[in-house]
């Protein structure tokens, strides 16, 4: 047969392979360029960018957990500035799509910031984090309201002039009604699932082990729970879907695609092995071969259970 087509479009965002450096987790790709080739990876999404340049959190920010790790790094960045100036002229070198990932914590910050991207050449897309407090309500996470979700999808889509990806937060009782808020709103994607929250206790100092008290919980861990979600929000809109959490390896990401996922992030996996990326490019292409499927799009939302189609499956 012929070599199998893992090239897959996400809402206008044409990709080589469904393979996405998460953010955060890759720095701005400069760091893993000794590594790996970057080029082979169908995406790369910068580490969050904000207006202003910000320190984050103060330390310990990162701790080890079972299966997984705490992290409240706090979206420490250069910020927008230095970014265009310093950071962008290199990832345009690559072949890669550059993913731009922005937060704010007001309304017009956010808009502001995709103003801002406008025009310049050789951003595939714009990833938009909602899990970000929004100053104007108290310290609210944009992401955990539908309302507040869809006007942030809202403001940076009324400025974009690229394909809007919108990164859900897990912390939410229901997050098919976010889903489905941002889609009306303008979103072309979605990717999902960001952090879920947690904290550790040091128990010989009877304290926090984070500077911060709760960080994000990733890694292998939260895997079940991000599938699960990928599933629902896959059912529940028309627009692609990015799924993110706990993947590890070829088979994760698999099971991913599986339940409805057009293409996968990658995150906590380049910290334990920074090849992770290249691995699970490859990976599905053995499969692929193996299995001979021409297209690796045939294998999303494929799974089904006797007797049942795949729109019949229990969400």
């Amino acid at each position: 047969m012929n070599a199998p087509d893992l090239s897959v479009e996400l809402g206008g965002l044409f990709l080589k392979n469904p393979v996405i450096a998460a953010s955060g987790t890759f720095g701005y790709g400069e760091e893993f360029s000794p590594l790996i080739d970057i080029n082979r990876l169908g995406g790369l999404v910068v580490k969050g960018i904000s207006l202003k340049p910000r320190a984050g959190n103060s330390p310990p920010r990162v701790v080890e957990t079972p299966c997984g790790m705490l992290n409240a790094i706090g979206l420490a960045n250069i910020g927008l500035d230095a970014f265009i100036k310093d950071k962008l002229p290199k990832l345009l070198k690559l072949s890669t799509a550059i993913i731009v990932n922005i937060y704010g914590h007001s309304l017009p910050e956010y808009g502001e910031l995709a103003g801002s991207l406008k025009g310049i050449p050789g951003i595939a897309a714009l990833e938009v984090n909602i899990s970000c407090p929004n100053v104007d309500c108290g310290g609210m996470a944009f992401g955990t309201d539908p309302d507040m979700s869809a006007r942030v999808t809202d403001a940076v889509a009324a400025k974009a002039d690229r394909p809007v990806i919108v990164k859900l937060s897990p912390n939410v009782t229901d997050i098919r009604v976010i889903a489905r808020a941002v889609e009306k709103a303008g979103a072309d994607a979605i990717s999902l699932i960001n952090t879920l929250t947690g904290m550790a206790v040091d128990i010989e100092k009877r304290a926090p082990v984070l500077g911060n008290v709760s960080g994000g919980l990733s890694g292998p861990a939260i895997k079940p729970v991000a599938l699960h979600m990928v599933y629902q929000v896959a059912r529940s809109v028309r627009i692609p879907v990015i799924g993110m959490g706990g993947i590890m390896n070829y088979r994760d990401a698999l099971e991913f695609i599986m339940a409805g996922a057009s293409a996968v992030q990658i995150g906590t996996a380049n910290f334990v092995n920074p090849g992770a990326t290249i691995d699970i490019i490859e990976g599905l292409y053995g499969y692929c071969r193996e299995k001979r499927i021409g297209r690796l799009v045939d294998l999303v939302g494929s799974i089904s259970l006797p007797g049942r189609g795949k729109k019949d499956l229990m969400v």
